[in-house]
């Protein structure tokens, strides 16, 4: 495995590798540093390299593609050296960026077979992440990349269904492609984990990424409007990223410190926690081109802990859920997300309502019935049979 991500964060990342190494499977993964973590350290039989530092608050392109560029660089020499020491039979490189998957380059010379895998769609990311207009050089250039990386690959991985219509229009052959959505492991999500009772405050939680299409600035500006008519609502909010300067002017800026929480990420067996003994989940991302295909972990996550959740009216999630399983609210709009918000603190059942029919959707979705697929993908481009 070879992911420009901190391997301790990354619930997709870790789910493939722990599945191959659980049915014996000898699994590296090369990842990014975390805090104080050792450079090499076996996590549940897979031995993790980590091999570059990373600040999640990259503003401006070059920076970012500097630090792409060098784990490119790094990850490529690694794998290599490894590779003419012990050939790998298959190399599972995740995107973001898509052209990490010229990192296995050589062993793919060599006999190896190479998983590109699509967790979000590099194009339209960039677009979002720096601004930059879909008619533009650059976002066309991005293209090209895509269509490079995925034609190197033996095959492609997508996140999810929109986006696989998406590539497989401009890039590659639907022949060559498989869509597994970010399902959820139940040894790590599961309602059991839940561990805190009545104590007069009503806790809505986001964890993830801080970047502008999650949205976090819309909920943020729905807290000022709820603050009055529900004193006991907090929202806390975890992780890193770009946005995360901006929110916390924001918090101040509307004085919401004792209703609003920012709070470092931690590692996803944690978060998982965390996130079990919130009362709801918010999942604000803005319906732009990058945010309204972006299909968020987080809703199955909270779904499998038997947590309701609020979620942004976006293109996919109608595509997947409806309003039997979510309360919806009208993308980029603060005032429909407060009365959502306001709706859910004050309706117990329908919170309990939406849990329990959450809990028998996430029943078919759930990496212990998908697992099984992986398994046959690999062995079919190993074996050539499952």
């Amino acid at each position: 495995m070879i992911a420009y991500s901190f391997y301790e964060n990354d619930n997709r990342v870790m789910r493939y590798a722990e599945a191959l190494a659980r049915r014996g499977d000898q699994v590296d993964v090369i990842a990014l540093m975390w805090k104080d973590r050792p450079a090499v350290e076996v996590i549940n039989n897979v031995t993790v390299h980590r091999i570059q530092r990373r600040e999640i608050n990259e503003r401006g392109k070059l920076s970012y593609l500097t630090r792409t560029m060098g784990f490119l660089v790094r990850s490529a020499c690694i794998v290599t050296r490894r590779h003419i020491e012990k050939p790998y039979d298959l190399i599972h490189v995740h995107s973001v960026p898509d052209f990490e998957v010229f990192a296995a380059f050589i062993p793919r010379l060599m006999g190896a077979k190479v998983i590109l895998d699509i967790h979000d769609i590099v194009p339209e990311f960039y677009a979002s992440k720096f601004g930059v207009s879909t008619e533009s050089a650059v976002f066309k250039a991005l293209m090209i990349i895509e269509r490079w990386s995925t034609r190197f690959a033996n095959h492609v991985i997508i996140a999810n269904h929109l986006w696989e219509k998406v590539i497989t229009a401009r890039s590659v052959k639907q022949s060559k492609c498989s869509t597994f959505l970010n399902y959820p492991d139940s040894s790590m999500f599961n309602s059991a984990l839940r561990t805190r009772h009545e104590d007069g405050r009503f806790i809505m939680m986001y964890p993830g990424s801080l970047n502008w299409h999650q949205g976090l600035d819309i909920a943020i500006k729905a807290m000022a409007l709820i603050r009055d008519k529900a004193p006991e609502a907090e929202l806390h909010i975890y992780g890193t990223g770009s946005a995360k300067d901006d929110l916390s002017r924001l918090i101040e800026e509307r004085s919401l410190q004792k209703q609003v929480k920012l709070f470092e990420g931690f590692p996803i067996k944690k978060i998982a926690r965390l996130m079990a003994n919130a009362d709801l989940g918010i999942v604000p991302k803005r319906n732009d081109s990058f945010g309204g295909d972006a299909f968020s972990t987080k809703i199955f996550e909270f779904m499998a802990l038997g947590v309701p959740v609020i979620a942004a009216n976006t293109r996919i999630d109608r595509y997947y859920f409806n309003d039997s399983i979510i309360k919806f609210f009208e993308a980029g709009d603060e005032k429909s997300l407060a009365d959502a918000m306001l709706t859910m603190i004050n309706n117990r059942s329908l919170r309990k309502e939406l849990a329990a029919n959450a809990l028998t959707y996430i029943a078919g979705q759930s990496w212990d019935v998908k697992r099984q697929d992986y398994y046959s993908l690999v062995d079919r481009l190993v074996h050539g049979k499952p």
